[in-house]
């Protein structure tokens, strides 16, 4: 019954559509709070520029209010007593006024009686420009019949006229049927307006104390006065940028002035309730920041944990491999010769050999694996001891010829005589034996393999040369990664499990040393960056010296053997 292998493919690909799925989940989130916080915002910006409104129509009711009673009325009263008679002077008219109503009075040019039928006009004071007096015939007609209003008793007209900023306020005296109305008024500088703008501001402030927190009317807001043709009569001392601010006009029998009134920006907070909505973008960018940081790193995450069970994956499938092919050689030959099927003893004595080659095979496979999980589980565990490295390495090209010449590979030693390291012995010949393996298996058939061992610089090197392809340089780092094979090999019919490499470097690094691979002495390079082509590759290992071999005079001697026979 054959094995079902599942696929981790579909599994993956679910979980990282959930991975974007809540990715855009929190996006969407994040964007309806923003919204809702930008709803918010307006909707306290509008209860603002309500109250800039509301501001700027109390301030021109307050000031009108202060202008018709105190400023206007008092010698418009005066000047109906004495409709019939002389017409009075401004010092004249304004004996007895009250002490807010002199100071403006004192601003007064000239009073006036005017028919407004034949535009007859006679004046007291300070006789107006000849401009002037053609304006105020042209323009007290038609405004006495447009805009006075008969029951409020008087109006005004704040215009500049001949280069001078003038207000004339006046009356509209009763007549009889069929007789000429006339008015009475008076000029004067609407620079006078000035106190009566701030006059009140304690009973009736800008905004009605509940909604300001009791904040004194200097500090609320900031004003501009201007006529109808926009020019500017007044200005408080302190003015605000016009964040929230609206125009409201004065009424039209007060000169229809106009008004604009900027709320102080940092007033906001109190005069909105629970204050302004502050900006959360900030803390929803973090967030969403954060958010995708962990869906990349759970990506990420699920991305590794793929490749590892692929690469988990092929491990197996190359131990499988790795262990049926000697399993099966030593169960065929020792079947042959229990069954006494051999026909010589040359043929008994190589089924023997042949199964004693398979045997080594699968001690050094099941040593790679049981290294490798001592490894994972971190329970390596050396015995160093100074010993000279050239017995240990024929050893172990002795015992690796049989495993070599079976591939038709030929194996040459070029060994330096007294170097001397603290090794240990079994982790050495593992190493070698990876090493040596690598290079028969992964190189052409009928190659040479070249085991040599230098020292200099106090430092021991043990090289496996071959005649193989070599190994591009972009992947001279990844190849002592654990399950890592080139791209080149897995699609190949040679087998491999993956963790020999990484079992020499972590047994390299135990005795404190290091490995890497470079071009083989003699290639023409095409191991590089460009790739790989015949140049062939040197494994290296190097190991510190002993400070007895360190002191030594001179390099010690170099024995070559043309080849290792088994």
């Amino acid at each position: 019954m054959s094995a079902v292998r599942l696929n981790p493919r579909p599994r993956g690909v679910f979980i990282a559509a959930l991975l974007l799925l809540t990715l855009a989940l929190a996006g969407a989130i994040a964007l309806q709070a923003y919204r809702t916080f930008l709803d918010h915002r307006a909707t306290a910006e509008r209860v603002l520029r309500d109250n800039a409104r509301l501001a700027a129509a109390r301030f021109g009711q307050r000031a009108g209010m202060e202008l018709y009673y105190v400023a206007f009325m008092p010698p418009i009263d005066a000047l109906w007593r004495v409709k019939a008679g002389p017409l009075p002077s401004p010092p004249r008219l304004g004996v007895g006024f009250e002490p807010d109503a002199a100071r403006f009075w004192r601003h007064t040019r000239y009073t006036f009686r005017m028919n407004l039928r034949t535009g007859g006009i006679e004046i007291a004071g300070t006789r107006p420009s000849a401009a002037a007096l053609r304006w105020l015939r042209d323009t007290l007609p038609i405004h006495a019949r447009t805009v006075y209003d008969s029951t409020e008793h008087l109006a005004a007209i704040v215009r500049r006229v001949d280069g001078v900023r003038r207000a004339v306020v006046y009356t509209v005296l009763p007549t009889k049927p069929g007789v000429a109305q006339r008015a009475l008024g008076f000029e004067a500088d609407p620079m006078a307006f000035e106190p009566f703008y701030t006059m009140g501001a304690e009973k009736s402030p800008l905004l009605p104390r509940p909604l300001t927190g009791g904040v004194i009317y200097d500090s609320l807001g900031s004003a501009i006065v201007t006529d109808a043709d926009g020019l500017e009569l007044y200005r408080t001392p302190v003015q605000y940028q016009p964040t929230f601010a609206a125009r409201d006009s004065f009424e039209g029998i007060l000169g229809a002035m106009r008004v604009q009134v900027a709320l102080r920006p940092d007033m906001a907070p109190k005069l909105i309730i629970g204050g302004m909505p502050r900006s959360n973008l900030p803390m929803l960018l973090s967030l969403l920041a954060l958010t995708a940081g962990l869906v990349v790193a759970a990506l990420l995450q699920l991305r590794r944990e793929h490749e590892l069970a692929r690469l988990r994956a092929d491990f197996v499938s190359g131990v499988s491999h790795e262990l049926r092919t000697p399993l099966a050689q030593i169960r065929m030959f020792s079947e042959t010769l229990l069954l006494g099927r051999v026909r010589s003893d040359e043929e008994r004595v190589r089924s023997l050999e042949i199964i004693d080659q398979e045997a080594h095979r699968l001690t050094h496979l099941v040593e790679n694996l049981l290294h490798f999980s001592r490894s994972e589980q971190r329970l390596t565990r050396l015995s160093p001891a100074a010993a000279p490295l050239a017995p240990l390495l024929r050893q172990a090209a002795e015992g690796f010829a049989p495993l070599a010449a079976a591939r038709t590979v030929a194996l040459r030693t070029e060994l330096a005589d007294d170097v001397v390291a603290l090794v240990d012995a079994d982790a050495l010949h593992q190493m070698l034996l990876n090493l040596l393996d690598n290079a028969v298996k992964y190189g052409p058939s009928g190659q040479t393999v070249t085991l040599g061992l230098t020292a200099s610089d106090g430092r021991a090197r043990i090289s496996v040369d071959d005649q193989g392809p070599g190994i591009p340089a972009p992947d001279r780092e990844r190849i002592w990664d654990r399950f890592w094979r080139l791209e080149r090999d897995r699609g190949s019919a040679v087998a491999g499990t993956g963790i020999g490499l990484s079992v020499v470097r972590e047994l390299v690094a135990l005795h404190g040393g290091r490995a890497w691979v470079e071009d083989a002495p003699g290639g023409n390079g095409a191991g590089g960056a460009g790739g790989a082509g015949g140049a062939g590759a040197r494994f290296v290992i190097e190991l510190p010296l002993v400070p007895q071999a360190m002191d030594a005079p001179g390099a010690p001697p170099v024995r070559a053997d043309a080849g290792v026979t088994a």
